[in-house]
């Protein structure tokens, strides 16, 4: 193997963590509970590295519940054994048990994050991965005085394990979150929060980078600082031109860099985290989590200006973002395309088949909710679907995932809505192959099946570039691309009511999940499976599996 490690990358070094997972009791919103963590911490702790390094993770579980961790955006290449998807590319890591992860953070630098990948877990179990450039290579803009994280997340009284089997076991919609927090605080709005706050302390006139990362389980949110700018410099971990904006929408997944300058009067200004919510008639948490951008020399006491976020529903606010993201080096997008692949993604709702419909049909219409991908919700195997790829064996999947629906039809305003009666979907654990090599187009279709809404797509193992997104049906004739500077994101937030077009390369090869990052959609089966082939030579080829990978 000599000859492969002179091609790859050298890491400059190795970096060595050790994840505990375990329960933590914790005292929030007038409320003492166990909550599951990596090491006693909420958020969990950071991975700190540098682009071309290599990663060792060793995940203990002392928790009571199956774990696997995944690592959002990082490549993997050709370490899809180490991606973490539950049932995708490894068995979940049980009670008692531990693995490791290893991957090569190849021409990787920025912030990303980790999360747990296994039921709701995800919910507590997070942290930010921070990818510094190489030693001596500078930031593409002004260096800042401070670097800080911003994890959003969301924080439920009930245990969110217990949670999600509660929710799909009635057959309906999960409640809102009980608080929206700030690396882990509600701040001042929510009970018993006045002192459960987030603060930065700033130097008047300096300039300070922000790693915004949103963790958040089923929700979109806005996030802005009272009477400052952010500059976003980095979206998903790729450098951005700089764009500058009063607010960003961030949902599950999605990372972003943005820098803001101390140029105020002294005082303590608000950081807020609110609500993005674009379906209709979902209920959802309305109260802003605040943290402090306070200036050295305001008096603690002093009243905090409020930050002003949008409106939950505006959808231009949201727009306008992402007309401003623009990727800052340009020339890399696939011009031609070998595979054209179209798949809607939206809600369904499956007609009641239980017995106790009161307890198990609390969907629109005495029905039961669900979510699909061309109309077909996935279902995870009994073992990882790349160990059934790996080893031949049958009976898992299928390779017969349609890569056009199967009927074309007005997706955004003729969409079936006749609950249950119409609004149903097929189910499988269907995937998509790939040759090695393949230059795909994807377009992602919102359908107006129960609602229109706002899905934050996220494909594994790849970055892919943004080339297009536009509202109403996708027009082939009319859509307007961008083939020089679009934005290179892991997760696409496709506009509500309207569609989105990603660019990538299948160079990658192994299994790689591609679902909606709410994770209520994701249990509904809004989600699919990319198989890539393997290529030519060792540096083409997945490698054998890892020895403790976890047995199911």
């Amino acid at each position: 193997p000599l000859h492969v490690l002179a091609q790859w990358p050298g890491g400059r070094s190795t970096r060595f963590y050790d994840f505990k997972v375990q329960t933590t009791r914790i005292t929030k919103l007038c409320n003492t509970k166990d909550i599951v963590t990596v090491n006693g911490m909420y958020p969990g702790p950071v991975v700190y590295a540098e682009e071309d390094d290599r990663v060792i993770v060793k995940v203990t579980n002392e928790s009571p519940y199956n774990v696997t961790i995944h690592w959002h955006g990082i490549r993997q290449r050709l370490s899809c054994w180490s991606d973490g998807p539950s049932y995708i590319t490894q068995c979940p890591i049980q009670a008692g048990q531990s693995f490791t992860y290893e991957f090569t953070l190849v021409k990787q630098k920025g912030t990303l994050l980790w999360h747990a990948h296994v039921s709701w877990l995800r919910g507590t179990v997070y942290g930010a991965i921070v990818m510094y450039p190489k030693t001596g290579v500078p930031y593409p803009f002004t260096y800042p005085y401070e670097e800080h994280i911003i994890i959003l997340g969301e924080y439920w009284l009930k245990d969110v394990v217990q949670l999600e089997k509660a929710v799909l076991a009635s057959g309906g919609g999960p409640p809102p979150a009980d608080a929206f927090t700030i690396n882990g605080h509600p701040g001042p709005n929510y009970n018993c929060s006045s002192n459960d706050v987030y603060r930065i302390d700033v130097v008047p006139g300096k300039t300070y980078l922000l790693r915004l990362i949103n963790a958040a389980l089923n929700m979109e949110n806005l996030f802005s600082i009272a009477n400052h700018r952010m500059t976003i410099v980095e979206a998903d971990a790729d450098y951005t031109k700089p764009f500058a904006t009063d607010r960003v929408m961030l949902g599950p997944g999605q990372t972003m860099n943005v820098l803001v300058t101390a140029d105020q009067s002294i005082g303590k200004y608000s950081m807020a985290m609110g609500p993005y919510m674009s379906a209709q008639g979902v209920p959802f948490q309305n109260i802003s989590a605040i943290a402090y951008f306070q200036y050295l020399g305001a008096l603690p006491t002093s009243l905090s200006l409020p930050a002003r976020l949008p409106i939950f529903n505006d959808n231009l606010a949201v727009k306008t973002v992402m007309d401003g993201l623009r990727s800052l080096k340009s020339g890399h997008v696939p011009k031609e395309i070998d595979q054209n692949l179209f798949y809607t993604v939206g809600v369904n709702v499956q007609q009641c088949h239980s017995p106790t419909p009161q307890q198990n049909c609390q969907g629109l219409n005495n029905g039961t909710m669900a979510a699909s991908m061309n109309n077909i919700s996935f279902v995870k195997p009994k073992i990882s679907l790349l160990e059934a790829y790996y080893n031949r064996i049958n009976g898992q999947f299928t390779e017969d995932f349609p890569g056009v629906p199967l009927k074309f039809y007005d997706f955004v305003n003729g969409a079936p809505n006749n609950s249950p009666n119409n609004t149903q979907s097929m189910i499988g654990t269907r995937t998509f192959v790939l040759e090695y090599g393949t230059r795909v187009q994807l377009i992602l279709q919102d359908t107006g099946t129960v609602s229109t809404e706002n899905h934050p797509i996220h494909l594994h193992g790849y970055s892919f570039y943004v080339v297009g997104y536009g509202s109403g049906n996708y027009n082939p004739q009319t859509a307007q691309f961008n083939l020089v500077d679009p934005p290179y994101l892991n997760t696409i937030a496709v506009p509500v009511g309207g569609w989105a077009a990603i660019r990538f390369v299948a160079d990658n090869p192994g299994v790689w999940f591609m679902h909606c990052h709410f994770d209520i959609h994701l249990s509904w089966g809004l989600a699919s499976a990319f198989i890539v082939k393997n290529g030519k030579g060792e540096l083409e080829t997945l490698p054998h599996p890892p020895a403790d990978l976890p047995r199911c």
